[in-house]
């Protein structure tokens, strides 16, 4: 019966014409008794009054004894005509009558009323449940709308309410599928564009090595190296953007273990320190505290070297990136600080967005590291933020206990 509170009412009021239906009942049997008593005890009264009038010397004992004598005696109304199925009263006959007339109404009343009360609640249960049929159809057509202004405690109302919640939820699911399509959509055209680049310069280089058969090897030389250039591009891209699929698809399988930030850090300057020595671009780690955190560490090294590649490629020569390291109750604290061009006001909110690629960029940046970096520290309990100015631009992460 818990939450039943539509029945209970209905049941309630059952109880209640029930109650009334015994007392109303109860006071028609007691009406029907006493006028039966009152007409016998009249007609006793007349023969009482005679016999004491014939019989003088009859006492009161006398007649009570007769009254009260429960023993088969000779019948003397048969001689007129009435058994003992019969009143001999004739009044009464003609009450009897009346009050099975009564009576039969009275039960016919209160059985209408309870077949009326029923058929009333009946009405309203399959109002609600045709409503909610009519919910579950619209959420079928994918009509995600509920009304539950009139909304109540009983059973019904809370099978509303939980309809609405899948409602909501559907609706939500609807919506963010629709967002994901257009998100795919928006990252298939930057794929294609990002490949379409390279291939139509190795198409091109191609094109020129078969029909230009006279050029020199040095000329071939460098055509080959533009080649290996672009499917080096293109093999980074597949790359990331495989990682990236794997991360929104949650197939990928977290190691975590506990590993010092420092490390990570020396893993991650040693996958930039090709390109970092082109540019002569001094990184230095500054450790404040040693710090430790619970994460992937290969997933991690990819994050971090991510954010330093793009730190060197914006960095000028000869110059020189600091990387910090502190810890505190709440977080552990990694700051990566370059002294690059900086990044423009313009492009800063959009840095961490697939594909996007601010003034600074380089010709060679698809606009796909930082974006794996940020998803990569968001799935191991930590965030970034970036700050720039034009002293260069300060990566801050943070990887929360």
């Amino acid at each position: 019966m818990k939450n039943k509170i539509e029945l209970k009412k209905y049941l309630f009021a059952t109880l209640i014409i029930f109650v009334v239906f015994v007392s109303v009942f109860n006071v028609l049997y007691a009406y029907q008794y006493n006028t039966y008593t009152k007409n016998y005890n009249n007609k006793l009264n007349s023969i009482i009054n005679k016999i004491e009038k014939k019989y003088p010397n009859i006492t009161a004992k006398e007649i009570l004894e007769i009254l009260n004598n429960d023993k088969k005696v000779e019948d003397s109304l048969s001689k007129f005509g009435i058994t003992e199925l019969d009143s001999a009263i004739l009044e009464n006959e003609s009450n009897y009558k009346n009050f099975i007339m009564i009576n039969s109404i009275t039960i016919s009343l209160f059985v209408l009323i309870l077949v009326l009360f029923f058929i009333k609640y009946n009405i309203k249960k399959y109002k609600d449940i045709n409503e909610i049929t009519k919910c579950i159809e619209n959420i079928n057509n994918k009509v995600y709308e509920l009304h539950i202004d009139k909304n109540s405690e009983d059973e019904l109302s809370i099978l509303k309410n939980e309809i609405y919640k899948t409602t909501i939820m559907l609706k939500e699911e609807a919506e963010n599928s629709k967002k994901d399509k257009l998100e795919l959509k928006d990252s298939l055209s930057n794929i294609s564009h990002q490949l379409k680049t390279p291939l139509t310069s190795i198409l091109i280089i191609i094109d020129n090595l078969i029909d230009t058969s006279e050029m020199n090897y040095s000329m071939r030389e460098e055509f080959l190296r533009d080649i290996k250039r672009e499917i080096t591009n293109i093999n980074f891209l597949v790359g990331s953007l495989l990682k990236i699929a794997k991360l929104d698809t949650n197939t990928v399988n977290f190691i975590e273990e506990d590993v010092k930030l420092k490390k990570i850090v020396e893993e991650s300057i040693k996958n930039v320190s090709v390109l970092s020595d082109l540019k002569n671009v001094d990184i230095k780690i500054n450790i404040i505290n040693d710090s430790i955190i619970r994460c992937d560490f290969k997933w991690q090294i990819e994050a971090i070297t991510n954010i330093l590649k793009n730190c060197v490629e914006h960095s000028k020569e000869d110059s020189k990136i600091e990387i910090t390291i502190s810890d505190n109750k709440i977080y552990s604290l990694m700051e990566i600080k370059d002294n690059g061009v900086g990044i423009d006001k313009e492009d800063i909110n959009h840095i961490f967005q697939r594909f996007y690629k601010g003034k600074n960029s380089s010709n060679d940046s698809i606009g796909i590291g930082l974006s794996l970096a940020k998803t990569i520290i968001d799935k191991s309990n930590g965030s970034i933020n970036v700050e720039s100015g034009k002293s260069g631009t300060k990566f801050v992460i943070k990887y929360f206990k």
